[in-house]
C-alpha cells in the first residue's frame, strides 16, 4: 500500500508539474512570463478557471474544447501533462524516494521543455541548458554523496559529464563546418544569403555550424552534468540512432532529405534512454 500511494503521488505531482510546462514551453521561446498572466484561452483570452484546468482530465470533460469560446484545444497539451507524468512514475521506479529521484524528476522534465521548444523553434533556451547545467552542478553532486561518492569526486564526475558532453558535440560541430568550408559544399541555412563565411578572428568561425546549433552543445553539457561522462557518451550514441530514423522521416515528410530539424528532442530521447537503461554507472 505504501509504495503504491508513493507512485500514485509521484506520476500525479508530475502531472501537475506537466500542465505548468506546457505554459513554459509555449511561453518561453516568445520571451513571455511563464507566471503572468494565468492560464486562458488563446483564442479567446478567457481564464482557464482552475477547476478546468485540472491536468488530462478538464481535456476530457472538456471533450477538448474552450468552456468558453468551444475552440479546439490541442492535444498536446494533455500528452505533455501524461508524459511528464508517466517520466516522474520512471523516476520514481528507478530511483525511489532518495535524493537522486528528486534531482532527476526535474531532469526528465528539462529535457521535455528541451525537445519540445527545439521541435517548435529550432532553439534550446539557455534558461533550460544553462539553468539546468547550474542546478545540476549544485544537487547532482549532493545527491551523488548519498550514494556514498565523496563530494569533490561527485563534482568532479559531473564536470568531467559536461566537459565531455559538451566538448565532443562542439567538436564534431567545429570539424563538420571547417570540412564543409574546405570542400565547398553550401547549406541553404547557412551561413545565409548575402551572409559570409566567418574567419578565425570571429567569434562565429568557433561558435557557429551549419547542421547544429550551440544550444545543442549546451543541453549536452547539462545532460553530462546529471548523467556524468559516460551517460553523455551513451546518450550520443543513442540520440545519434534516434536522429536518424527521426531525422529520415522528418525528410521523408518535407520531401526534402536535406530539410533541417532540430536535434534537441534526439539528445533528449538519448538521454531518458540512457537514464532507463544505462551501460554504465553514472552516478
Amino acid at each position: 500500500v505504501g509504495s503504491g500511494f508513493f507512485y500514485t503521488a509521484v506520476i500525479a505531482f508530475g502531472l501537475v508539474v506537466g500542465s505548468f510546462l506546457n505554459v513554459v514551453i509555449f511561453r518561453l521561446p516568445r520571451g513571455e512570463s511563464v507566471v503572468y498572466p494565468g492560464s486562458h484561452c488563446p483564442s479567446c483570452g478567457s481564464a482557464v478557471k482552475p477547476w478546468d484546468n485540472l491536468p488530462v482530465f478538464s481535456y476530457i470533460l472538456l471533450r477538448g474544447r474552450c468552456r468558453s469560446c468551444q475552440s479546439r484545444i490541442s492535444l498536446r497539451y494533455p500528452a505533455v501533462e501524461l508524459l511528464n507524468g508517466l517520466l516522474f512514475g520512471a523516476v520514481a521506479w528507478l530511483f525511489g524516494p532518495t535524493p537522486m529521484g528528486a534531482v532527476m524528476l526535474f531532469f526528465v522534465s528539462a529535457l521535455l521543455v528541451a525537445a519540445l521548444v527545439d521541435f517548435d523553434h529550432q532553439i534550446i533556451p539557455d534558461s533550460i541548458s544553462i539553468g539546468g547545467f547550474v542546478l545540476g552542478l549544485i544537487f547532482v553532486p549532493l545527491a551523488r554523496v548519498s550514494f556514498g561518492v565523496p563530494y569533490f569526486s561527485a563534482l568532479g564526475i559531473s564536470l568531467v559529464g559536461a566537459l565531455v558532453g559538451g566538448g565532443m558535440l562542439w567538436l564534431v560541430a567545429f570539424l563538420h563546418a571547417r570540412i564543409s568550408v574546405a570542400l565547398g559544399r553550401e547549406y541553404d541555412h547557412w551561413p545565409g544569403e548575402g551572409e559570409a563565411l566567418p574567419r578565425p578572428s570571429e567569434a562565429d568561425y568557433w561558435l557557429w555550424f551549419p547542421g547544429l546549433g550551440l544550444g545543442d552543445v549546451k543541453l549536452l553539457a547539462m545532460i553530462g552534468v546529471f548523467l556524468g561522462p559516460w551517460g553523455a557518451l551513451d546518450t550520443v550514441v543513442a540520440a545519434s540512432l534516434v536522429g536518424l530514423v527521426v531525422g529520415g522521416l522528418w525528410g521523408l515528410m518535407q520531401r526534402n532529405l536535406n530539410a533541417p530539424f532540430g536535434f534537441g528532442p534526439a539528445l533528449a530521447c538519448g538521454a531518458l534512454l540512457t537514464l532507463a537503461f544505462p551501460l554504465h554507472l553514472y552516478w
